[in-house]
């Protein structure tokens, strides 16, 4: 190659706004090798060089890590399939951001008590999934045993809540007193009571109609 078409760090750095010091770690870690060198040992770049580090700086003002930068620069995986991977994660990034907004503003407007606090806390940290769960779990302690009302069973889990992907504080304010009354004791007792009851109705019915 032309040596007249290579470029020194310091060229580099004044076409990509990327002070040397970044350039030559760059450099160092394999992501933009230098062509060759000058007769003084001076690296010296080719002219892939300046788009290389365009995507580099790209690629980590969008969040990427080096060593998947390097994979991509490498055509080790696609730029596509890092993009839909990249962007499922920050979708992950920006619910679990609105929900601590949401927790937030509930938290300014009513002053919570410290155990309000403290399920706020673990709201704002529970994935969808495990807020599903503490509800299921929740009404699996009242069916623990096989029901005798199907009908009144499904109706339960069917109703279980979900918390939107933004939700109003309102919406967290809901979510904590649920979640207060599903770690109740006393409450879970008496839901254990009206399954049960539920579970005698067919019974009771059934006996009704030998009598007539």
């Amino acid at each position: 190659m032309d040596r007249d078409m290579l470029h020194s760090i310091g060229d580099l750095s004044r076409r990509t706004g990327l002070t040397v010091k970044t350039i030559r770690f760059y450099s160092d870690q394999g992501i933009v090798p230098p062509t060759d060198r000058s007769p003084a040992g001076y690296r010296r770049y080719g002219p892939d060089a300046l788009a290389r580090l365009d995507l580099v700086r790209t690629l980590r003002d969008l969040g990427l890590d080096l060593a998947t930068v390097r994979r991509v620069l490498d055509r080790e995986i696609s730029l596509q399939d890092v993009a839909a991977a990249h962007a499922n994660a920050l979708d992950v990034q920006i619910r679990t951001l609105r929900l601590r907004r949401a927790v937030l503003r509930a938290v300014a407007r009513r002053g919570p008590t410290p155990m309000e606090m403290d399920l706020m806390h673990r709201l704002a940290t529970l994935s969808r999934a495990e807020r599903r769960r503490l509800v299921s779990g929740f009404v699996d302690d009242a069916f623990e045993v096989p029901h005798g009302n199907p009908e009144f069973e499904t109706l339960m889990r069917s109703v279980t809540p979900e918390l939107p992907d933004d939700p109003t504080p309102e919406q967290v304010e809901a979510w904590v007193e649920l979640a207060a009354l599903c770690q109740n004791e006393d409450f879970r007792a008496a839901l254990r009571r009206m399954a049960a009851e539920q579970a005698e109705e067919p019974v009771r019915q059934d006996v009704g109609t030998l009598h007539d």
